[in-house]
């Protein structure tokens, strides 16, 4: 698989995510800007400019006509993903960690961190699906984080029903809530270290989870009952699902600074591929030269993305041999 490599970033990536249609791939970095690319060639549609800080997470309405942006500056904003002009912006007085649409699309889940004693919490704000809609000024509702200091929310995720969220925390426990009620529904603890990232399946009936504790984890969405782990012997910032092959992409390594106090396998800046339901790695793409911070997969299937902090994005398209393996049982 000869990745294309996109250089539209001058500083590490942040986030990578692809639309609901696969045909638009979606890049953040600590550059202050995101950029938009065709999935099928990484030619780029276009850039969005006006954040003041550092842009943490990327997301786009049902329909790809309107785009979402959370960033370090304070604020979360929206965009005419076509022309790349602003529509809209709210102030969320902290960093904005994460934002993701509903599976409808009427919600923008916002995840922020707690800043300047001002508690880290999930937002959702209501979301008007026209360009040149109105939007409200206020979240509709609020979810505050009640752990203490000790504790922060770190990503979150929605779930099928668009009645319920999945949170992970810095603590390593993922949390699932009722967005309208505020109520603690179910709650999991099985990683040692901080939920780095959390991603769902097509479907969103499960997700799996990245780990600064060298693992990555499959989850029940209704239930957070622990179904598989994936031993990644490397701190993993990033985990996806693919949607064709029962496979997950894990990434992640040391930061640079520390390589040289660790193994040499940490510092392998590796995305590694394991069978999701037999656990085993089965194989790994090479090619970038920093953690990985980031990874994506076409909800088609056809392909999947990488960001790193070396601020490069490689978009690897599946080749006959990735859909013609086949697992030997045999050998388990």
């Amino acid at each position: 698989m000869r990745p294309i490599v996109l250089r539209g970033h001058q500083r590490p990536l942040t986030k990578l995510r692809f639309n609901r249609d696969g045909d638009l791939l979606f890049s953040t970095a600590r550059d202050k800007i995101a950029n938009i690319w065709y999935s099928h060639n990484g030619e780029r549609l276009g850039t969005l400019e006006g954040h003041e800080g550092a842009i943490f997470s990327i997301d786009a309405t049902p329909d790809s006509k309107i785009t979402a942006t959370g960033a370090a500056d304070g604020t979360v904003r929206l965009w005419n993903t076509q022309k790349g002009e602003f529509l809209n912006s709210w102030t969320t007085k902290a960093t904005a960690r994460h934002v993701e649409f509903s599976p409808d699309g009427n919600y923008l889940l916002v995840v922020t961190e707690e800043h300047f004693g001002c508690k880290g919490s999930l937002k959702f704000y209501p979301i008007t699906q026209k360009v040149d809609a109105q939007q409200v000024e206020e979240p509709e509702f609020v979810i505050e984080n009640t752990g203490g200091v000790a504790t922060k929310f770190t990503i979150a995720a929605w779930s099928y029903d668009n009645e319920h969220v999945i949170a992970g925390l810095n603590d390593g426990s993922v949390v699932r809530y009722n967005f309208r009620t505020g109520e603690k529904t179910h709650s999991a603890h099985n990683h040692e270290s901080s939920v780095q990232d959390l991603q769902t399946s097509l479907d969103k009936t499960y997700f799996v989870t990245a780990s600064k504790d060298k693992t990555s984890k499959l989850y029940a969405t209704d239930t957070l009952e622990l179904m598989h782990s994936y031993d990644a012997q490397i701190p993993v910032n990033s985990a996806a699902i693919t949607s064709v092959k029962d496979f997950i992409i894990v990434g992640g390594g040391q930061e640079a600074r520390d390589v040289t106090t660790t193994s040499a396998q940490e510092g392998d800046f590796k995305a590694k591929f394991f069978h999701k339901l037999f656990e085993e790695e089965i194989g790994e793409m090479k090619g970038h030269f920093g953690p990985i911070n980031t990874i994506a997969t076409d909800p088609r299937g056809q392909c999947y993305a990488s960001g790193s902090e070396d601020g490069y994005v490689r978009l690897h398209h599946f080749d006959k041999s990735y859909f013609d393996f086949q697992y030997d049982l045999e050998r388990r």
